[in-house]
């Protein structure tokens, strides 16, 4: 018996109608931080993470309310505890508690 070749359909795409592309205006396009800027945001946002004790969602919602853990720490440090003074003033939340 002989071996047929068999034969390699090419299937033809289907021509789509291109997508038009959508005009942003300028005005409402914002320009992106550089990386390094944001590196530095974020890093000064886990040091200070990092001082105030490492806190747990929970124990942010104690001190700052219900909008802590939505706030930057400098808008934290503005609502009258900074991250240095965190640990001190979830202690007084927590005796004032029980």
């Amino acid at each position: 018996m002989a071996k047929k070749k068999t034969r390699k359909v090419h299937v033809a795409a289907k021509a789509r109608p291109k997508a038009k592309a959508q005009k942003n205006p300028k005005s409402a396009k914002t320009q992106p931080l550089p990386k390094s800027v944001v590196s530095q945001n974020r890093a000064e946002g886990i040091r200070l993470f990092k001082l105030a004790g490492r806190p747990t969602q929970e124990q942010v919602i104690l001190v700052y309310g219900q909008r802590g853990p939505r706030m930057t720490w400098d808008e934290r440090a503005k609502a009258g505890v900074s991250a240095a003074k965190f640990q001190a003033a979830l202690k007084a939340k927590q005796s004032g508690r029980l």
